[in-house]
């Protein structure tokens, strides 16, 4: 009951003769809205804000209190140009950001639609929030670490709505620590789901929830019916409507 697979052993499946299936195009929109609200939660220190009120803080207006980043004239660096990261850019244009994007399949220097294909390295650099809509594999394994988050601005925000490995916990949590990065936000982590004591969770600056890209009521219907076809099509021996192998 998901789109990514990379939590199941393909090759030993295939080997018993299990058929595998997935629920894929469904959860676009949906994952779109949750990577677009975090994206607005981090730059506007939401939940900061939430805990200044509660901690009773908040005694009067002031001008320089929990000042965040306004999204117009920003940049965000989508890297990953599938369904999702196309669904986040249509979201980032209606708040006048320029928005660059990565992906193997295409040639830096190329447009589309008022987006900007670039190198990873000149999107690191640039952009003012980096969100990742990869599959997590050999060649994504902590694509976020050390040395890519060093690239990027001191100021900027990760987020990450895709899969948990495709970035470093432990280069992440130094690097918001040190100043290297501004914030992050996170739908998923690794491991998943991250322990009470893991540091992250005591950053002020780190905005983590329970993997919830495609928590609505709409979606999760459609992603059960459709869980439910390939387990009918499956045990009566039929092709499965969306099969993995």
């Amino acid at each position: 009951m998901a789109v990514g697979y990379n939590n199941i052993d393909v090759a030993a499946a295939k080997e018993r003769g299990i058929k595998l299936g997935n629920t894929p195009g469904v959860l676009t929109d949906a994952t779109a809205d949750l990577t677009f609200s975090l994206l607005l939660a981090s730059a506007r220190r939401l939940i900061e804000g939430v805990e200044y009120i509660r901690e009773g803080k908040w005694q009067t207006w002031h001008p320089s209190v929990l000042l965040g980043v306004e999204l117009r004239g920003s940049t965000l660096g989508i890297i990953g140009w599938g369904r999702i990261g196309k669904a986040v850019a249509k979201r980032a244009a209606g708040f006048d950001m320029r928005i660059l994007a990565y992906s193997r399949s295409t040639t830096p220097s190329e447009s589309e639609d008022g987006v900007q294909f670039v190198d990873l390295n000149t999107l690191l650099r640039e952009s003012d929030f980096v969100s990742l809509h990869v599959p997590q594999n050999e060649s994504t394994y902590h694509m976020i670490n050390r040395e890519t988050l060093a690239l990027m601005k001191p100021t900027a925000i990760l987020i990450n709505t895709a899969r948990g490995g495709v970035v470093d916990p432990l280069a992440l949590t130094e690097a918001l620590q040190q100043g290297v990065l501004g914030g992050t936000a996170l739908d998923v982590t690794d491991p998943e789901p991250l322990p009470p004591d893991h540091p992250l969770l005591s950053l002020k600056n780190a905005l983590v929830v329970p993997h919830i890209g495609s928590a609505t009521h709409q979606t999760r219907a459609l992603m059960s019916s459709m869980s439910a076809d390939n387990l009918i099509a499956g045990v009566t021996n039929q092709p499965l409507p969306n099969s993995i192998s």
